[in-house]
């Protein structure tokens, strides 16, 4: 068992704070290196856990999503997916974003599901 503390590099806290549990992420499209690994000149390694977050953000996932698969703590995985943001190897939306991407959140079903919790 490896200690947050160690993956993290000693970081207790993550360098963004727009990261939250609802936040979407997903992999940037990259060049691969022969062993499938993002290609990044210059850049340092990757931590096991790093490889785990891009192969689960092929596909949208939330970052408590994230944290969840990972088993480790949201403020240990912030902290790592804040690195691949930084990179350039992961992009983070707020889901207000996502929802407007995919054409708006349609109001009249929001206000249906909200007089239809207040009934019960």
């Amino acid at each position: 068992m490896v200690r947050p503390y160690t993956i993290t590099r000693g970081r207790t806290a993550p360098e963004r704070d727009d990261l939250t549990l609802i936040t979407v992420l997903t992999t940037t499209h990259q060049e691969l290196d022969e062993y499938g690994r993002p290609f990044r000149p210059g850049g340092r390694g990757l931590q096991p856990e790093h490889r785990v977050i891009l192969e689960r953000c092929r596909r949208p996932a939330a970052v408590a999503e994230v944290a969840a698969d990972l088993d480790l703590p949201v403020s240990v995985t912030k902290i790592l997916l804040g690195d691949l943001v930084a990179q350039g190897l992961l992009l983070a939306r707020a889901p207000l974003s996502v929802a407007r991407a995919a054409g708006g959140a349609d109001l009249g079903l929001l206000t249906a599901v909200r007089e239809g919790l207040r009934r019960l």
